[in-house]
């Protein structure tokens, strides 16, 4: 790539950043520490004295954590298993799980409530009266085991591509030298997969630590992202939301840059990745059933929110209540949920704004992947870091950011005094901008990496022959390299329309006004309608979750073990 190409591109890529991505985070940042004019560290000193914020980022910080390490504890010993032998059904049950990625764990709390909640199933199998498991610590406990079940894919793939990286060489030489099993995990194995475990540790506690829609679901307020959603109204007049969620950035950035620090340059010598054919051992009868177990006993568990969410939608309305299962089903949810007035705008919705942020990602990832890959650009490093850098940020301190540029934009006479400025800039009045550029820089990351990633394994020999010809370079790049790296480009457009679909807390704090909802944010407020809301909004979910089972199944088909660098820092 010519260098005056690779300049442009670079610094179209910085303008788009520094106005859609570091202006909103300085908007934060300013409201944080800058009140009336004058810079002060007292609200920021005051979340931490406010024993109620106190107490939100402390049950924060614990469901980032719980959830981290359950998600790690259910990984980490599948992928080595599923990574060293070969038992039966070993295929199925690889593939089922990573079924859990195909409901958002918001609307998986919808089933698990129904299961375990006071007059759920597992009190009426068990003859315990009203036990109430989710009570105030039951909550907390359960929104974690919700977004673990939910989020450890992320977990599995990064160690799984960790480990089929790995020269088999070096562990054979260890127990040819005498080592034991777990001494050579320990001492060899771990220590090489510890980035991809580290990485996909960081989204993991990102993810659970900034949730927002399982709390709410779940009905636990004492958390820092549901008090920033509560006090959305109070954004224009109190500085603690602002610092509130400054809090939060300052964490998930650190631990983001921590992970860049110790892991991000680390590498261990080996004489090449994989070099040596390493052959699974094959493991029959007993022994082989033996190692079903534990992937069965995961994807039973992973799946009981999703076989509530089912459940919960072929229900007829008040007919599960102290029963084990319901005592009438009925298919008319599926009726209400695609036609109820809220839910055909909300899919027509979240179906504009995603192909929006989709068209968006393709052309920036593949610019921004030909820099990385193709070029001799000096500042590559950093434009790659650049935008690999919203995996670190909070969706909800983005969303945050962006009301509060909608906020500063709507208040100025210019934009007052134009119907049509208003409609653009103010969410109160039309999200679609915002929601938009919000699911466009949050999925940006997905885009890039897999064309990194396509464009890392095609050999640039195929380009330079097609110059020599006399090719142009848009006709090389038109004709040769997308038609070479056109599945992983395929998979990095299913992966960000997907969770552009499905994303919750850009919807749910953004849209505002009924006419724009999204699917997710149509989702949460059918559930808390009376009577009907919660089997109609089960309805909804079963056919986002169809949706997404779809996009995964497509993606696992293009870039096998190759879809964990997708979710890597």
């Amino acid at each position: 790539m010519k260098q005056t190409t690779a300049r442009l591109i670079f610094t179209l890529v910085m303008l788009v950043y520094l106005f859609f991505f570091l202006i909103p985070l300085g908007s934060v940042i300013k409201g944080g520490f800058i009140v009336d004019g004058s810079f002060t560290l007292t609200y920021i000193t005051g979340v931490f004295s406010n024993p109620i914020y106190r107490e939100g980022l402390l049950n924060s910080l614990l469901i980032g954590l719980g959830t981290t390490l359950l998600a790690t504890i259910i990984a980490l010993p599948l992928a080595w298993l599923a990574n060293r032998f070969k038992f039966p059904l070993k295929g199925a049950l690889t593939a089922l799980l990573l079924v859990p990625m195909i409901l958002p764990p918001f609307v998986g709390a919808i089933g698990f409530q129904q299961i375990f909640g006071q007059y759920g199933a597992l009190n009426a199998a068990l003859n315990l009266g009203t036990v109430d498991w989710l009570g105030n610590d039951g909550r907390l406990f359960s929104v974690i085991v919700l977004q673990a079940l939910s989020l450890y894919p992320i977990m599995y793939l990064n160690v799984a591509a960790s480990l089929a990286n790995i020269d088999h060489a070096m562990l054979e030489a260890a127990e040819n030298m005498g080592s034991s099993g777990f001494t050579t995990f320990r001492r060899i194995t771990l220590p090489l997969i510890m980035p991809g475990i580290f990485a996909g540790g960081t989204i993991i506690f990102i993810w659970g630590f900034t949730e927002l829609g399982t709390p709410m679901i779940m009905n636990f307020t004492r958390c820092a992202p549901v008090q920033v959603f509560d006090a959305i109204k109070e954004i224009g007049s109190n500085p603690f939301p602002y610092a509130l969620v400054l809090v939060m950035l300052i964490a998930s950035v650190s631990l983001y840059a921590l992970s860049k620090l110790v892991f991000g340059q680390q590498s261990y010598a080996m004489i090449s990745k994989a070099a040596t054919t390493f052959a699974e051992i094959e493991v029959t009868g007993l022994k082989g059933y033996a190692l079903v177990l534990p992937f069965l006993l995961v994807v039973m568990l992973a799946l009981l929110p999703h076989f509530g969410v089912i459940l919960t939608s072929f229900t007829q309305p008040g007919s599960w209540y102290r029963t084990v299962l319901p005592t009438a089903f009925t298919i008319n949810n599926y009726h209400e949920a695609l036609g109820h007035s809220m839910t055909v705008s909300s899919i027509r919705n979240s179906l504009t704004y995603s192909m929006l942020a989709v068209l968006f990602n393709v052309v920036f990832g593949i610019a921004i992947a030909f820099v990385v890959v193709r070029s001799d650009l000096k500042l590559k490093g950093l434009l790659d870091a650049l935008a690999m850098l919203p995996l670190a940020v909070p969706g909800l301190v983005m969303a945050f950011g962006y009301l509060t540029v909608s906020a500063y934009l709507s208040n100025l006479d210019t934009v007052k005094n134009s119907p049509f400025l208003l409609g653009l800039f103010d969410v109160r009045t039309n999200p679609t901008l915002f929601l938009v550029i919000a699911y466009s820089i949050r999925r940006l990351p997905y885009m890039v990496r897999s064309a990194v990633s396509g464009l890392q394994q095609t050999s640039i020999t195929l380009e330079e022959a097609a110059a020599n010809m006399g090719a142009s370079p848009l006709k090389t790049v038109q004709l040769i390299t997308i038609p070479l790296i056109t599945a992983n480009l395929i998979a990095g457009a299913l992966l960000a329309f997907a969770f552009s679909m499905l994303e919750v807390s850009d919807g749910l704090m953004l849209a505002q006004r009924q006419d724009y909802y999204p699917i997710t944010k149509t989702i949460y407020e059918l559930f808390q309608l009376i009577g009907t809301g919660q089997y109609i909004a089960s309805a909804l979910g079963v056919w986002a979750m169809l949706f997404l089972a779809v996009t995964i199944i497509g993606c696992s088909l293009l870039l096998g073990k190759k879809m964990g660098a997708m979710f890597r820092v």
